[in-house]
């Protein structure tokens, strides 16, 4: 059998029953060793890998459709589908199958899958009733035509005879021609009966039928007989809908003929699909599988069709971006886009990058740009759908846009604030557009898509630009609406509450949560970026002013926000945070709670138990020295003792430490002299003692220490000859370099303002020494 290569894309049926595009090729039969038997091949064009070897076998059934595809089943679940650029090519390859099986290539599907029960009927029939024989057309055999289709769905093959049946005798015209005719004499018992029969052809699920009864001169009566449901009292009028209410509007004029027949056909069959005909039943769910394919292959060929036509593509845009056009004509293109991009969520992965890299090329950003700061809100909503599909495809795309886009003096033109700006003013009560920008914006923002090898500084590089340029836009209403009142006379100082010129209404409150549920998001994910804003901006006291909002999920946002700052254990979060004093209205509204057992109460709760059992030091030390005795009344938990309990621990830790640091025994002390002074060793044996002792063990007065000693060995010391025994302590203080050892110590009075001090920072070693020549005190105080 000679080889015959035509160009074909393989499909198969994914588990949501969509078409998934395996690739574009050239299809051969030919007789393959290894499967013992001919075989279809398919070989890439681009590189001529082997896309499809599949072994032609007599019991599968294939189907062929639309007369250019060929759909086969080769497992349970398994489907396969080669759609050829050419009629011929199809013909020929349907040829080839049906000769292997021995097959008719007349029919338009080899076999169906039969029980044995069916196959056993099959085998009994005579081999004259090759097909159904069909009533006359005539309207008193109506209801007997009615009751044959209805008869044969059950069985697959005798659905299959009907279907060859209805296709010889161009039987469905004369059927529409009858409907006209009943209508016409208002004949309801045909007319029903024409229901029947033409929901039963539907359900008989040929792409030959489909492609008679879509045809432009049959279709609309098709949906004239699906109109005289017999369960419905008065028919319903979807031609009139069609044809009066459904208006098909050209932003710009299709000269392509085909194109114009083809999107007509394909929204006439979706409403079929989606509107007229009942939803399937479970046993009927695969009946209209072919209908389904029947769409999908519609929308791929009208998405290929406009993205061949540059011409057109390019006037849709210029008309888009003109200042002349009127607001009206923009808005039927801004949707005339949107729907060609939810069209192309049809394509396969491998199509759509080459149609958004389409819209990309012709300038889509720029556009969208323009139409999303206009203040027509159809036309925002609109344009705020495509963006979606844009972010979607590629967020880099759009990334490497915002980054090029000329840098003007009014930040507010940039493409991102336009987004952000749209999600602040967004008019819905129920903020459901400013929710999907929401998370458009955290898409842009969210680092796991930054790491394309292909352009490594992309992460760097966009948020330098989006912490320089659209950070102060996103936080300006989280700022405007905590404005600190420290001059108020009603309120103690040092406490916030929400300004009164912007009320604290539902709307506000679930903006700043939706801000504040972003802002949450950076601090998990960026590190130098937020940190930094959050510092310079004294963000988080702002923050925490919305702990007094009478709306608790704003309260709960800030406490988030709060919570996963506190999560990242960071010690430059930790000093700002005790600087600031910034437990304090975390605290208020623990109390303020009352004994309320809420979500609010937890999460405060929750907040102070992660900071016990991760033992975070200078918090620790920072609430227990601020707010015990606020908080030790509190004892349906253990939390606030168990806070108690770590700050003792490190106490008694921090005292030892500095006890065996700067406190020797007096034995160990007469002993040093007696080798110094006593022992006849020579200069070598001297600094031998001297290095067997680590330096930590002496303070630093020991060099002065030891010729007060020699002073007084040569008959200078005082009375009891011991002048240092009772210094240690007295030697070691003004070298410690912090007020915080001074209080560990039991001879001098315990400082309060020192207890910071004992926390037991990781780097107090390495840097002990230069903190001991640059300052008296180890740590400044952070607490107020």
């Amino acid at each position: 059998m000679s080889d015959t290569r035509r160009r074909v894309k393989v499909y198969t049926l994914n588990e949501d029953r969509q078409w998934d595009d395996r690739g574009t090729g050239h299809v051969s039969s030919t007789f393959v060793e290894r499967l013992k038997g001919i075989s279809l091949l398919v070989r890439a064009e681009s590189d001529g890998s082997l896309l499809l070897e599949s072994k032609i076998s007599p019991n599968t059934a294939y189907q062929k459709q639309q007369d250019t595809l060929i759909v086969w089943s080769e497992a349970e679940n398994y489907d396969l589908a080669l759609s050829f650029q050419e009629k011929a090519g199809c013909d020929e390859i349907w040829e080839k199958i049906c000769q292997v099986q021995g097959k008719d290539p007349a029919l338009e599907i080899t076999q169906d899958p039969i029980d044995e029960s069916e196959e056993e009927r099959f085998e009994e029939m005579p081999e004259t009733s090759h097909l159904v024989e069909l009533p006359v057309c005539e309207l008193t055999r109506l209801e007997e035509i009615a009751d044959l289709v209805t008869s044969v769905l059950s069985s697959p093959i005798r659905r299959e005879k009907l279907a060859l049946a209805l296709m010889s005798e161009g039987y469905i015209k004369k059927l529409l021609q009858l409907f006209q005719v009943c209508e016409d004499l208002d004949n309801r018992e045909g007319l029903h009966h024409l229901y029947e029969i033409v929901r039963g052809v539907l359900f008989l699920n040929k792409a030959a039928l489909f492609e008679v009864m879509f045809s432009d001169d049959c279709i609309m009566d098709v949906v004239g007989c699906l109109e005289y449901d017999p369960a419905l009292v008065q028919p319903k009028r979807h031609r009139e809908f069609l044809t009066k209410t459904a208006k098909f509007k050209e932003v710009i004029p299709i000269t392509d003929s085909e194109l114009r027949q083809k999107i007509h056909q394909t929204y006439r069959v979706q409403y079929i699909q989606d509107i007229i005909l009942p939803t399937p039943s479970v046993f009927e769910e695969n009946f209209l599988s072919t209908l389904t394919s029947f769409i999908f292959f519609n929308k791929v060929e009208i998405v290929s069709m406009l993205q061949e036509d540059e011409k057109f593509l390019t006037e849709v845009f210029a008309q888009l971006t003109d200042e002349a056009t009127e607001d009206s004509k923009r808005r039927e293109l801004v949707n005339f886009f949107k729907e060609f991009c939810a069209f192309s969520q049809t394509l396969q992965p491998q199509n759509r990058d080459v149609f958004f890299k389409t819209l990309a090329n012709l300038g889509i950003l720029p556009a969208l740009e323009i139409v999303m700061g206009m203040d027509d809100l159809q036309v925002r909503a609109a344009a705020t759908d495509i963006f979606s599909y844009l972010v979607e495809f590629s967020p880099s795309m759009v990334r490497e846009f915002v980054m090029q886009e000329p840098q003007q003096t009014d930040d507010d033109v940039l493409l991102i604030n336009v987004v952000i700006k749209q999600m602040i003013c967004d008019s819905d009560p129920e903020l459901g557009g400013a929710v999907q920008l929401m998370g458009l914006l955290r898409t842009l923002i969210d680092p796991e898509n930054m790491l394309a090898p292909t352009n490594k500084t992309e992460k760097t590089e966009f948020l330098s630009f989006f912490y320089k340029y659209c950070m102060q836009v996103l936080t300006a209403p989280l700022l405007a609406n905590t404005a600190d009142e420290k001059n108020s006379k009603d309120l103690p100082e040092g406490s916030t509450k929400i300004n009164p010129v912007c009320p604290d209404n539902f709307q506000t409150a679930q903006l700043l949560a939706l801000i504040l549920e972003l802002l949450t998001f950076c601090v998990e994910h960026h590190t130098y970026h937020i940190k930094t804003y959050i510092m310079n901006k004294d963000l988080l006291r702002r923050v925490l002013v919305l702990m007094n909002s009478k709306h608790t999920f704003l309260a709960l946002c800030a406490l988030r926000f709060m919570r996963r700052i506190i999560g990242l254990k960071d010690e430059y979060y930790n000093r700002y945070i005790i600087k600031g004093n910034l437990f304090e209205p975390v605290i208020n509204a623990l109390l303020d709670n009352g004994t309320r057992y809420n979500l609010l109460n937890s999460a405060i709760i929750e907040l102070f138990e992660f900071i016990k059992v991760e033992d975070i030091k200078s918090l620790i030390a920072h609430i227990v020295d601020n707010f015990y005795k606020t908080l030790e009344t509190i004892e349906y938990v253990q939390t606030f003792k168990g806070l108690k309990g770590r700050y003792e621990q490190e106490k008694d830790r921090q005292t030892q430490r500095l006890n065996s640091r700067y406190r020797r025994d007096a034995r160990s002390l007469d002993e040093d002299e007696e080798m110094w002074f006593n022992d006849d060793e020579d200069d070598e044996e001297g600094e031998a003692v001297e290095k067997s002792r680590p330096e930590e063990d002496f303070p630093e007065s020991y060099g002065k220490y030891m010729e007060a000693k020699k002073g007084a060995a040569n008959g200078t010391n005082g009375a009891n000859g011991k002048p240092a025994a009772t210094s240690p302590s007295s030697a070691a203080t003004p070298n410690n370099g912090s007020s915080a050892k001074t209080a560990a110590l039991p001879s001098p009075p315990v400082v309060k303002t020192g207890l910071v001090g004992l926390v037991d920072y990781p780097d107090d070693e390495d840097e002990e020494d230069e903190d001991e020549e640059q300052s008296p005190r180890k740590r400044p105080r952070l607490g107020s």
